[in-house]
């Protein structure tokens, strides 16, 4: 597949289609590790035939290496660069990605997560993380101290999450400090996490991206088809 075509894939959350790779043979095209480099703000939502193009500014430095055609984790959903300009970039999002996640309620004004695709010299400090959302999960507390903040979210997979496994919440990796109960999570954010990404500002009611572990999905695929 050539550059033309890979910048021809309609950017989703992986159900179905998948990002285009990202110029550049050092970045792995739509790997992120969940460690977000900063929030971004929706300027602008302009509606489609075939979805949304969502206008995003940042500081001025983080869409610096971002080229047209390129990736980028927008709250956990891996998303292809349209239109770049300083500070600022377009994508464009289909119908499917807006049905199954919570971009679908963006609107100017609302604050996002983002992440560039991880680098094969880049340490992995979160986990594989592939911005291919499975599940969109209900905040149901969220609060505490300044050393114990936590967030509860009920979700639909529990066979996935187990205690101080990763997952990832609106493209943020996160360490489960607590399987709560059947289909909750608990997860604690330190200071900075709260104060770089928006989870610091989420309430009950509220709805996040969920990607799980992809390991879990592999074992789970291999004990089902294993022979015997």
């Amino acid at each position: 597949m050539d550059r033309t075509e890979r910048e021809g894939l309609a950017a989703g959350s992986g159900f179905g289609r998948s990002c285009p790779e990202a110029s550049g043979w050092a970045i792995l095209s739509g790997m992120f590790t969940g460690l977000v480099a900063c929030a971004g703000d929706v300027t602008a939502v302009r509606q489609g035939p075939a979805g949304q193009t969502l206008h995003v500014s940042a500081r001025s430095d983080f869409f610096a290496s971002a080229e047209i055609g390129d990736s980028v984790a927008l709250s956990g959903v891996c998303l292809t660069v349209v239109d770049r300009r300083p500070g600022a970039a377009a994508f464009e999002v289909s119908k499917e990605t807006l049905s199954r996640t919570t971009l679908g309620a963006l609107t100017p004004g609302d604050r996002v997560n983002l992440e560039l695709p991880l680098r094969a010299s880049d340490r992995l400090g979160g986990h594989f993380v592939q911005g291919h959302v499975d599940a969109v999960g209900s905040v149901i507390r969220a609060g505490g101290t300044e050393d114990d903040y936590r967030v509860r979210v009920r979700h639909p997979e529990p066979r996935w999450v187990v205690e101080k496994g990763s997952v990832a919440v609106d493209g943020v990796s996160l360490t489960v400090a607590r399987v709560a109960r059947v289909s909750v999570f608990e997860v604690m954010l330190i200071p900075h996490t709260r104060a770089v990404t928006t989870l610091g500002a989420l309430e009950a009611g509220d709805r996040v991206n969920v990607e799980y572990d992809i390991l879990a999905k592999y074992v789970e695929n291999l004990m089902r088809n294993a022979p015997g």
